[in-house]
This record gives C-alpha cells, structure tokens and sequence, in this order.
C-alpha cells in the first residue's frame, strides 16, 4: 500500500503554520492561539495515523463460460485494520463486462471485520481471462492520509465461443473403417438393410433371410450397409485478418469451428484442428467429450500474428491431415500462403471444402474514385480466387455474420449434389 497526503493535511498545516508566524512576526499571541488547535489535530492524527491492512481475495462460481453467460463472482475483503473510508474498484479486460453496477463503491469497516461484495460479470468475447485485479484506495479516520494499492489474486476464465446448432452436416466423400452414424455405400456388417440376395457358398448362416427362403424355395441372404465414421479436419487460417471495432473475420472463423466440432463429435466422427498462421497448431482427429474441450481450448489461444516466413503443408505433420479426411478451411483467403496451402490440399487428392469468411462486411467502399474502383477490383479477384477452386471441384461458399452457418452447410451439400449429377 502507498500512503500519500490528502489535500486536507496541506492545508491545515498551511494554516497553522501562516498563524505561528504572524503570532511571532507581530507579537499577537491571539493569532497563536487560532493555530493552536489546527497544529493540535495534526500532531494527534500523525501520532494515531496507521497504514490500512487488508486481504482480498476474489472467488468465481466456475472457470468456464459460453459467451453471453452471466458468472457469479465474490469479492472478500477481510479487514485487519479497519478504515472508516474504502473504495474498491474491480479492473476487468476487455471482453468481460459488469452486468450489474456494483463494480465499484463505498463500504466502512470495523476492525476484523470480512465482508463480502457479490458481483455479476458477463462474458462477451470468448478467450482466456485473468480476473481478479482490484485497485483500493483507503482514508484514515483523520482524512489526511490516503492508501493506494493494487491486488492482483489472479483467477482464471476461460470464455468459449457461442454455437450454432446444425441440423446437417457436410458429408464426407470416403468413410473410415471404424463404427460411427454414417451409412456406407458398401455392403457389410451392419444394420441397415441394403438388398437381398441368393444364397452363394462361403455366407454366413445368420444372414439368411429364412422368411423369403421359405417362399422361394431356395436360400436367400440379407445384405446389410455398415455404420460407419469420418476423420474431420478443421483449417484455420489465422495469418491475417479483418476487423471492425469488437468484431472481426478470425472471432467468425473461431465461432463456426466450435460449431462444427461439436456438431461432427455428437455423430460419433473423428475431428482435429490445424491452426495455419505464423503460429502452427494442431490436435490429430479422434471423438469424444475430451477432444471437444481440446480442440476449443487450442481455440481459444488462436491469434493474428504477424510473420514474414513462408509456410506450405509440408511443415505440418503427416498424423494431422490423415488419408481420406475431409478438410474443412475457414479462411477469408487474404494471405497468399493460405490460398496457396489449400490449392495444395487438393492436388495432393484432400476432400477440401472452404468456407470463405467474407472480409467484405468489415470494409467500406466509402472514399474517393480510385478507392472505389480498388474495392470493385478486389471483390473481382475474389471472385476469380473462388472460380478457380470450384473448377478443381472444391466447393466455395462466401459466408458472414449475416448468415447462419447452416445455410452454409447446406450450399456446400447442394454443390456436392450438382457435382455428382453432374459426373453421372
């Protein structure tokens, strides 16, 4: 804590000071006499003033919240040493807001005394949090005498992006061998009814279709689809980005990665994450409750950094990016590394599907002529960027903040629709 004096002490002792010279300057002893009590109550506050001793400690009701929850927190300040004036103030970074308008106020204390200031914060942007850092500021009964100090208990909260629940998903082009919701096209163990037929040496008994055996008089099989799963991997490009104001193209990106993941996880598939950018993250494809809260928390440490070194799939491990997985790139394609990178996914044969985070709603064509005609000849080079995937047969779907991702999903799937008719 650091004591400094209020403006109260400057001028009592100004006073009494300006009236013990004049007493003794001018042999009034009256003036002396009006001084007297002011120096008097100096003399006795120095003597009984004693620095405010506390303990604060900052509590959380849990460590982890969805974006737009409302956290229950506690402030305790256990006063050793009372002091008839404190303030606290609750320093919060931004992304987590007050919802109430407690976040600062007045309080007395006795000596020994613990009280306890409830608080509700809300968690606005996802990411990770150090709470807890707490300016106090106290006054001496006397108030002469002020202590400022800082706490910094130090508390975590980690804040996870806002999902949206998909009622459909993009479906992979080849299946994994391995037990999972999705319909293979090939017959085998399962039990989805594909077809029946004769009965040929070498068939299991259990397969027989004995009710169609017994009015054909001859035996006959049921053939049945297995169930299989997918490995699903997300590419996020985060080398650079658009902003506006709280909002950008990578908090977009970040938020339609949660919801795949947790959408593909809940069907029993395999997912991982690729985080391309100058910082290089990934988690190899595998299912379940633990890998969704791995892959959100590699999530939340994702960032735009600025880098100048030139990166291609090769600096990434062969586990992250296995044989017949389907790729799933969310990128708003402004880094040449980044649209090169997935040009190469899919001459090395990937199922590459892009979802183009749109820059476009964090930009304005607002200015002069030539400004003007610069953002028409971007949004062509876009254009062509995305013309040029779609002729390799890569579906490419421009997709903002104005639009739910499911309508994405769902341009994807009737692209993939059209290609098959297409080729048939």
């Amino acid at each position: 804590m650091t004591r400094s004096a209020s403006p109260k002490l400057g001028r009592y002792a100004a006073f009494a000071g300006v009236a013990f010279l004049l007493a003794f300057a001018l042999g009034r002893p009256e003036l002396a006499a009006l001084g007297a009590p002011f120096a008097v109550y100096l003399l006795l506050a120095l003597a009984l003033s004693r620095p405010f001793d506390q303990r604060v400690a900052f509590e959380l009701d849990r460590e982890r919240a969805v974006e737009g929850d409302i956290v229950q927190a506690e402030v305790e300040v256990d006063a050793a040493r009372g002091a008839p004036d404190l303030e606290l103030h609750l320093l919060l970074p931004d992304g987590v807001a007050v919802a109430s308008e407690q976040d600062r106020g007045q309080f007395r204390f006795a000596d020994g005394e613990t009280t306890v200031v409830p608080l509700q914060l809300a968690a606005e942007h996802w990411g990770v949090y150090q709470l807890g850092d707490v300016v106090v500021r106290a006054r001496d009964r006397f108030g002469l005498f002020s202590f400022d100090g800082r706490l910094s208990p130090a508390v975590p909260l980690r804040v996870y992006p806002g999902e949206e629940r998909l009622r459909s998903l993009v479906r992979p082009l080849e299946l994994q061998p391995f037990a999972g919701n999705h319909v293979a096209r090939t017959s085998g163990d399962g039990i989805e009814f594909a077809e029946t037929r004769p009965f040929v040496p070498g068939d299991r008994v259990h397969r027989i279709n004995w009710r169609l055996s017994a009015r054909r008089q001859t035996l006959y099989v049921t053939e049945a689809q297995p169930e299989r799963n997918t490995d699903v991997v997300l590419f996020l490009d985060s080398f650079a980005e658009v902003r506006r104001e709280q909002a950008g193209t990578l908090d977009l990106a970040v938020r339609a990665a949660a919801s795949l993941t947790r959408a593909y996880l809940d069907q029993r598939d395999r997912v991982g994450i690729v985080g391309f950018g100058a910082v290089l993250r990934w988690l190899t494809p595998s299912m379940g409750r633990r890998q969704l809260y791995q892959i959100v928390d590699a999530l939340l440490e994702t960032e735009v950094a600025l880098s100048y070194a030139w990166k291609d799939v090769d600096v990434l491990p062969p586990r992250s990016l296995p044989p017949q997985a389907l790729v799933i790139a969310l990128s708003p394609l402004l880094d040449d590394r980044s649209v090169r990178a997935l040009f190469d996914l899919r001459t090395r044969g990937f199922d590459l599907v892009i979802v183009d985070v749109s820059p476009l709603p964090f930009t304005a064509a607002e200015g002069s002529e030539l400004d003007t005609l610069a953002f028409r000849l971007w949004r062509l080079w876009r254009e062509a960027l995305r013309y040029r995937y779609e002729r390799l047969g890569v579906p490419v779907v421009e997709w903002g903040e104005e639009r739910s991702l499911l309508e994405a999903v769902e341009e994807v799937r009737a692209f993939r629709r059209h290609a098959r008719r297409a080729r048939a």
